[in-house]
């Protein structure tokens, strides 16, 4: 799981550059002039002769248009045999030229002025990138083999839209960045990856649905209550809570119900400030080999056990004075 805290550092400097980039893209006017893709485009653009669906003709099936300012692609839908198009960084708000290029495989249209991600049906794409885009809602999204979708940093509020019923390949859902404040009516269940970090969820809803998901990412939100864990969620190995509200470890307690929890990351939350905060931690969650950036180590592991006995018999004597304390109440007469 070492993977996914080099991507988040990787993310997090990408961001800065990012926001640099913004910063000169926002002295730019509001309307962009129009700029239609023209036949010097596809000379640069397309690459990767490869052999058409007949085996007995060739065709180009990559084109990359990054950073033009196009706000036409219509010359593109003659181009059937394409399989992989990034048109990154225009000014685009339609793409409904795409729709004949139906053995399009992989599609990466970041940066650019979609305000839907609606497309016509493709039947083999499987990856699709739509970035830092105007995007508010799933609209649209039916493509039957989609296996990876990103929509990091749009203005997306709620989760409903996406249907298992069209998109039953869906393994990977990037939602980081948007405003959604709820996990309930997520309808996409075989996911093994889903990224919701820097949104502003405040409950977990649904998530007993996820018996596939591997890896859940939700930094950067206003949780305060683990409520919403279940023991069906039996794949789950990382789980990132960094910066949220978590306050008490009687909520990191609650993580006891994910049977195969590996990797957690909870610093920067309010629990992480107390004393021993670590074998808190562990003492809830003995199967645990990873807390934040540090594998667990045996000795950690062993003054976290003591720790949990210790509590377990404070709840003993606890049970004991309730008890002795009812059949006292019992004996009293009236």
């Amino acid at each position: 799981m070492e993977d996914e805290e080099e991507k988040e550092e990787g993310e997090e400097k990408e961001e800065e550059e990012e926001k640099e980039e913004d910063e000169e893209k926002e002295k730019e006017d509001e309307e962009p002039p129009p700029c239609p893709l023209t036949e010097e485009h596809l000379k640069e653009g397309l690459s990767l002769l490869s052999k058409t669906g007949n085996g007995l003709a060739h065709a180009y099936v990559k084109f990359e248009a990054k950073d033009k300012g196009l706000t036409d692609i219509s010359l593109l839908e003659h181009f059937i045999h394409l399989r992989y198009v990034d048109l990154s960084k225009n000014k685009l708000k339609d793409l409904a030229p795409l729709s004949s290029l139906t053995q399009l495989l992989w599609l990466k249209v970041d940066r650019n002025l979609l305000t839907s991600a609606s497309m016509q049906e493709l039947p083999y794409l499987q990856v699709i990138s739509f970035d830092r885009n105007h995007i508010v809602d799933f609209e649209g999204i039916t493509h039957p083999l989609l296996a990876n979708l990103s929509l990091k940093e749009n203005k997306i509020e709620t989760v409903l839209g996406l249907s298992h019923d069209h998109l039953f390949s869906l393994q990977v859902l990037e939602l980081r960045g948007n405003k959604i404040n709820t996990t309930a009516g997520l309808g996409v269940s075989k996911l093994k990856k889903l990224y919701l970090a820097k949104n502003t969820i405040c409950s977990l809803e649904g998530l007993e649905e996820f018996e596939q998901l591997e890896i859940l990412h939700l930094r950067d939100n206003k949780l305060e209550a683990l409520d919403g864990f279940s023991a069906s969620m039996k794949c789950l190995q990382y789980l990132n809570l960094r910066s949220n509200g978590i306050k008490s470890f009687q909520e990191v307690g609650k993580l006891q119900v994910l049977p195969m929890l590996q990797a957690l990351v909870l610093m920067d939350n309010p629990c992480a400030q107390e004393p021993d905060y670590r074998l808190q931690v562990l003492s809830w969650l003995p199967r645990l080999q990873r807390l934040d950036k540090e594998t667990v180590e045996e000795e950690e592991q062993e003054e976290a056990e003591k720790i949990r006995q210790a509590r377990k018999e404070k709840e003993k004597e606890k049970e004991k004075e309730k008890e002795m304390q009812e059949s006292l109440e019992d004996t009293v007469p009236e």
